[in-house]
């Protein structure tokens, strides 16, 4: 979930203890292109006061419009389509071919978005699911068959999980460039690096710095399928240390910078130890994409850009959960 998702449902309940009518517009379907996918979220105040997107921006100031002239719904769940026609494209400059498919609901309930965002600060996964005939939400907890968003006869079900969050061992240049840039994708960014001579120059708003051995920040962050760790310090011993903790963790990816000589050593390394082969398999090593990158800022690319990817595969298999699997190196 983006932080920025996050922030729309904390605005979301401090406009309603405040007094505000709030409507909730989140993006149910796209087709095509689009800016904002599927569980993607605004809020509308009464007096038109906007936070969050479903689109480029010309979607929201049409909801704004409407919530100013009093059109938007009180008594029931309303559907907007977006993009149905060229003329509709052009009107709220959708990209070529795009459309999008909107659920807008008044909220009444002000306990709800409170017990999601509860459950993602202690990094848990939850649905709701919204009732049609009554307007009434239930929070419960999700699994990993759940899609983002799924529309029934009688109720529609959203999905809200924690923010991304990137552990990197090391606090070199490439780390550096890598937290810098993977912030900028919205991942909570954390570096581990024991060496204090490291420590001292890493800078507090690339990222949170964890001053404690690999496998001691491994274990406190205890990775989830939102959780991605990379080693990048080129000394086996701390990169080792960390593998030996993310390869048994539920961590989304792990991957070793190195070689492809130097990483075939790792695994036979790592098979020493109390590690299945299933589990070694799991390792992404040489870490990134092959586009044949040198520079540190080069690599940070082909990391992200490795992330990047199975980021989408894992959503696609997401939206049929007959498809999913484990993401691993191979």
């Amino acid at each position: 979930m983006l932080s920025t998702d996050i922030t729309v449902l904390k605005q979301v309940h401090q406009w309603l203890a405040e007094g505000y009518s709030v409507w909730l517009t989140t993006v149910l379907k796209t087709y095509g292109s689009s800016p904002r996918q599927p569980g993607a979220m605004c809020a509308i105040r009464d007096d038109g006061a906007l936070i969050g997107s479903v689109s480029g921006g010309c979607i929201e100031d049409d909801l704004r419009s409407k919530a100013l002239e009093g059109l938007l719904p009180n008594d029931e769940i309303v559907f907007l389509t977006y993009g149905e026609s060229l003329n509709d494209r052009d009107r709220f400059r959708l990209p070529c071919g795009g459309s999008l498919r909107l659920s807008v609901e008044k909220v009444t309930q002000p306990d709800w978005p409170l017990k999601i965002l509860e459950a993602i600060e202690q990094r848990k996964q939850v649905k709701r699911r919204l009732q049609l005939n009554n307007r009434q939400s239930i929070v419960e907890p999700a699994n990993n068959a759940d899609k983002i968003v799924e529309e029934y006869s009688d109720e529609i079900s959203f999905v809200y999980g924690p923010r991304a969050r990137l552990l990197l061992i090391g606090a070199g240049e490439t780390s550096s460039y890598l937290a810098k840039m993977a912030s900028a994708l919205d991942y909570q960014v954390y570096i581990a690096e024991p060496r204090e001579e490291m420590q001292l120059t890493w800078r507090a708003e690339d990222g949170e710095l964890l001053a404690m051995m690999p496998d001691d920040a491994v274990v406190k962050l205890q990775p989830d399928q939102n959780t991605s760790i990379i080693t990048l310090t080129h000394d086996p011993k701390l990169d080792d240390m960390a593998l030996l903790e993310a390869l048994k963790s539920d961590a989304f990816y792990i991957g070793a910078l190195g070689s492809l000589r130097t990483n075939a050593k790792r695994r036979e390394r790592l098979a020493l130890f109390d590690l299945t082969a299933s589990q070694i398999a799991r390792l992404h090593g040489p870490v990134g994409l092959n586009i044949g990158s040198k520079t540190p800022a080069e690599i940070a690319v082909s990391i992200l850009a490795e992330l990047i990817d199975l980021k989408h595969i894992y959503n696609k298999q997401q939206s049929n959960p007959a498809t999913m699997r484990v993401v691993s190196n191979g």
